[in-house]
């Protein structure tokens, strides 16, 4: 989950504590165009004030004044659409032909809130059950695949750690493509055991580390919400990096240069006995092609890629550097690392 959803359950614990009522909204389905994916939260004081969003604005204004006028008089969940007609749609803020279906849930002490949120904290992926008949909840271990569903009679969603970015390497690129992974709510670390490269590193929300890349794959235990992006150039410190995280469960690993030189890298790993499936997963040239030149150019086709991998999207061949650049038979001079 992001932050700004993570942000909605710990003011939600806080104010139940305080005593307050609090109204729990979650989109549950979307057709069309919508501005919030499914699983988006908000949640809504009994005296109005709100955190999180489901739409553009106007969806929140509409609920808030519901709760300045009637209170949060509802005991269990109910489903509420909006958007159903172009002209609902207008007034809500929605694009065209876009429907949000939303699920209004009044919270309790016993809705597992505070639980949830120390769960997250913990680490854990969490999956919250919630009966729509009688507001009962349940939670459980969830598992990576697993995605927000309803039925009518049951929502459930999943619940997580902010994925994690390792960045192998802190010079120029790294740092574009860190300020960049920040406004993309990812946790990143930085890693680089050369002094001369980390001493002048402030790129804020990211943190530093100048151990080995190996043992900073090891040390940061990698699970199916990581990826990892080696760019040092330097194959001492990138393969020692990649070679393990090759094995992880990391959604996405990848390393920075020329075709050429992937295809050297691939060489160099196997003699570390990495199998074939583990060699198949390394991204590499990194990004998709774009015809980017520039430090921040290559660090949007960079985690564009990134993106994709995370979001599911398998992306043709011609948007890969390594299939672009063939069909288009770049091969020369200023292609080395651009993207």
């Amino acid at each position: 989950m992001d932050s700004v959803d993570l942000e909605v359950l710990k003011n939600s614990a806080r104010w139940l504590e305080e005593g307050h009522r609090v109204l729990l909204v979650t989109v549950v389905k979307t057709w069309g165009s919508s501005p919030r994916p499914e699983g988006a939260m908000l949640a809504v004081r009994g005296d109005g004030h709100v955190v999180g969003s489901v739409s553009g604005g106007c969806i929140e204004d509409d609920l808030i004044d519901r709760v300045r006028q009637r209170g949060i008089e509802q005991t269990k969940p109910e489903a509420v659409k909006y958007g159903i007609s172009a002209e609902e749609a207008h007034r809500f803020g929605l694009p065209c032909g876009g429907t949000i279906q939303l699920v209004l849930e009044p919270l309790t002490m016993a809705s597992g809130i505070a639980e949830l949120c120390a769960a997250v904290e913990s680490g854990r992926l969490v999956a919250r059950t919630l009966d729509m008949a009688s507001g009962h909840v349940r939670l459980e271990p969830a598992q990576a695949t697993d995605g927000v569903l309803f039925d009518d009679d049951r929502l459930l969603t999943i619940h997580g750690p902010r994925y994690r970015m390792l960045v192998i390497g802190a010079g120029q690129l790294s740092r574009y493509l860190c300020s960049i992974a920040v406004g993309l709510d990812y946790q990143v670390t930085v890693c680089d055991p050369r002094e001369e490269y980390t001493e002048e590193w402030d790129v804020a929300g990211t943190t530093i580390v100048r151990t080995m890349p190996d043992d900073t794959v090891m040390d940061m235990k990698l699970d199916e919400r990581c990826a990892v992006i080696a760019l040092t150039h330097d194959p001492k410190l990138d393969d020692l990096a990649l070679m393990e995280a090759l094995k992880t469960p990391a959604f996405y690993v990848g390393a920075l240069g020329s075709r050429r030189n992937n295809a050297a890298r691939r060489e160099r790993l196997k003699e570390f006995d990495l199998s074939e499936a583990e060699l198949a997963r390394l991204h590499g040239p990194v990004g998709i092609y774009i015809g980017s030149r520039t430090p921040p150019e290559i660090a949007v086709s960079i985690l564009a890629e990134v993106t994709a991998a995370k979001n599911g999207v398998s992306l043709p061949e011609l948007l890969q550097v390594e299939g672009a650049k063939a069909a288009r038979e770049i091969a020369g001079k200023g292609e080395v690392c651009g993207v």
